[in-house]
C-alpha cells in the first residue's frame, strides 16, 4: 500500500513538471512567432435561426402529431413573410479600464457599413459598473456614432449599467432595464494612498521635479498640500459638471439635479427618476422583436497568439480557484 501511495506521489510531481515545461516551451514557441498582420475580424450570427431552431426542437417534443402538424403549416406561412428590417445586437460587458472599447468600434464601424437607416435597428446589451473617464467617453463616443447615422438605438441593461456604463446607456434613444438592475451613479471619484509618512519614518527622501504649478496636484509619496488637494477636488468637479452636461443632454425629461448626486438605484425606482424607460429583461424585448425583424449577433473577434491563448487559460483557471474560496468564505446572499 505504502509503494503505491510513493508512486502515485512520484507521478503526481512527473506530470506536474512535464506540463510546467510543456508551458513554457509553448511561451516560448508563441513569442517568436510573428504576428500576424489581420488583428480580428467581425462575426454576424444570425440569432432569429438560433431562436427559430431551439423553438422547433421545444415544440416537437410538447405538441402530439396533429397539433405539430398544424404548427409546421402556419410556420411555413410565416416564413414568408418578409421581416420589417434588421436589428443588429451588441454584447458590451465593460471593466475598469474600458478596453473592451476596442472591439465596440469594430463593431459599430461594421454595423454602420451595412446598416440601412430606413428600417434597421442596433441594441446593445450592456453591463458595466464604470471605470475610467477616458475609456467611458470613447464608449459613448461610439454608441453615438450610430445616434448620428440616423439608426434607432436600444440599450438593455439586465445587471448593472452604473457611472460610465450610464454615460454609454444615456445615449441610447431607450432604455431597457431588468427590475434589480442597477443604474445611476453619476458622480466621479478618484483616490490614491499616500505613503509619505512612512518614508519620513525611515529617513527615506522623496523628490519630484515639476514644470507648470498644477503638474502633479496629489502625489503619492511626497507631501500633499492643502493648495494641490483644493485643485484635485476642482479638477473632479469639473469632470462631475461634463458627465452632468452629458446626461442632460440625451436624457432632457430627468431633473439631473435630483440624480447626479452620485447615488445609484434598482431599476424600478430609477424609472420614476426617468433613468430608464421600461421595465424588461433583454431576452423578452429580443423574442418581441424577433416577431417582426431578423436579428442578427455582431462581434468582433480579435486574433490571438499562441501565447496570449495559453496566458487566458492559466488566467481562467486561477480566476476559477479564487472565485470558487471567495464564495465558500462569504456566505451573504441577496
Amino acid at each position: 500500500m505504502a509503494f503505491l501511495f510513493e508512486y502515485g506521489l512520484f507521478l503526481a510531481k512527473a506530470i506536474t513538471v512535464v506540463l510546467a515545461i510543456g508551458a513554457i516551451i509553448a511561451l516560448i514557441v508563441g513569442a517568436s512567432q510573428k504576428p500576424k498582420s489581420e488583428s480580428g475580424e467581425v462575426e454576424l450570427k444570425d440569432l432569429s435561426a438560433q431562436m427559430a431552431q431551439t423553438k422547433e426542437r421545444f415544440i416537437e417534443q410538447a405538441l402530439d402529431k396533429k397539433a405539430l402538424k398544424a404548427h409546421k403549416k402556419a410556420q411555413k406561412k410565416h416564413e414568408k413573410e418578409e421581416p420589417e428590417g434588421r436589428i443588429f445586437v451588441v454584447d458590451f460587458v465593460g471593466s475598469m479600464d474600458a478596453h473592451e472599447v476596442k472591439n465596440l468600434r469594430e463593431e459599430i464601424s461594421a454595423i454602420l457599413n451595412i446598416a440601412d437607416k430606413s428600417k434597421d435597428q442596433v441594441l446593445i446589451n450592456l453591463e458595466s459598473g464604470g471605470g475610467v473617464v477616458h475609456g467611458y467617453g470613447l464608449a459613448a463616443s461610439q454608441l453615438n456614432r450610430v445616434k448620428q447615422q440616423g439608426l434607432p438605438l436600444t440599450v438593455c441593461i439586465d445587471k448593472v449599467a452604473a457611472s460610465g456604463g450610464y454615460m454609454m446607456a444615456c445615449v441610447a434613444d431607450k432604455i431597457v432595464a431588468a427590475p434589480f438592475a442597477i443604474v445611476g451613479s453619476i458622480g466621479v471619484i478618484a483616490q490614491i494612498p499616500n505613503f509619505n509618512k512612512i518614508l519620513k519614518k525611515n529617513d527615506v527622501d522623496f523628490e519630484q521635479i515639476t514644470a507648470g504649478e498644477y503638474k502633479r496636484t496629489l502625489t503619492m509619496f511626497g507631501e500633499n498640500t492643502d493648495k494641490g488637494r483644493e485643485k484635485f477636488k476642482e479638477e473632479i468637479e469639473h469632470t462631475h459638471g461634463l458627465f452632468k452636461s452629458f446626461v442632460a443632454e440625451h436624457r432632457s425629461k430627468l431633473d439631473i439635479s435630483e440624480v447626479a448626486t452620485g447615488e445609484h438605484w434598482f431599476a424600478t425606482h430609477a424609472k420614476t427618476f426617468n433613468l430608464v424607460d421600461e421595465i424588461n429583461t433583454s431576452d423578452d424585448v429580443l423574442m418581441s422583436l424577433d416577431k417582426t425583424h431578423q436579428l442578427y449577433k455582431v462581434s468582433f473577434r480579435s486574433k490571438k497568439t499562441f501565447a496570449e491563448k495559453v496566458g487566458l487559460g492559466f488566467s481562467a483557471a486561477i480566476e476559477k480557484v479564487g472565485l470558487s474560496l471567495w464564495s465558500k468564505l462569504n456566505n451573504a446572499r441577496f
